[in-house]
């Protein structure tokens, strides 16, 4: 059944084609949440938030060919929000299936290392930075369409993933700085 159909079928209250609806999207909803809150645990509370506003709101939906974009609104919005609810520090680390690709090859421990480092640089950034940058990295989102699922001005995407490039640019380099004095020191 076409994803179109589906919508349409969930938006009127059919509870299987809203199972398959979840079925489909549920994992890259995760993803987009862990990869903006770093914590599994959270991106588990804003997944579960985002399937049910999806339940609430989706006969409101005026364009079901829209509902993969709509879906990335949301768990936008729920995972920024519960970044602010929570302001606790991820402590685990979990691999999904696209970074275990990654990490295979003659060089895993670099990988790995590299993977660990950006992460580290990764978390200190406001859940608003990293989700510019896992909309426009992960997602592949050009800022037209980053501005429509966050509902702000292009301009003001583009400003904050300056920012966010910026920042997570600066995390990076004191992250290096504070690796190179230990290792002199050690």
């Amino acid at each position: 059944m076409a994803l179109r159909e589906l919508v349409e079928r969930a938006a009127k209250g059919d509870q299987e084609a809203f199972a398959s609806l979840v079925q489909v999207s549920s994992g890259r909803l995760y993803a987009v949440a862990y990869r903006i809150l770093r914590d599994p645990y959270l991106a588990e509370d804003a997944l579960q938030q985002t399937l049910i506003t999806i339940w609430n709101e989706l006969p409101r939906l005026r364009d079901p060919d829209r509902f993969e974009a709509w879906t990335y609104r949301v768990i936008v919005r729920a995972s920024t929000a519960e970044a602010k609810r929570s302001k606790r520090a991820a402590t685990s680390l979990r691999l999904l299936p696209d970074d275990a690709d990654r990490a295979t090859g003659p060089d895993e421990f670099g990988a790995v290392a590299e993977r660990d480092r950006l992460d580290r640089a990764f978390k200190r950034l406001t859940a608003d930075q990293r989700a510019v940058l896992v909309m426009q990295h992960y997602l592949g989102l050009t800022p037209v369409d980053m501005a429509e699922v966050l509902g702000i001005p292009v301009g003001t995407v583009g400003s904050r993933l300056h920012y966010a490039t910026r920042a997570l640019r600066a995390a990076l380099e004191a992250d290096e700085r504070t690796t190179s004095s230990e290792e002199r020191s050690a």
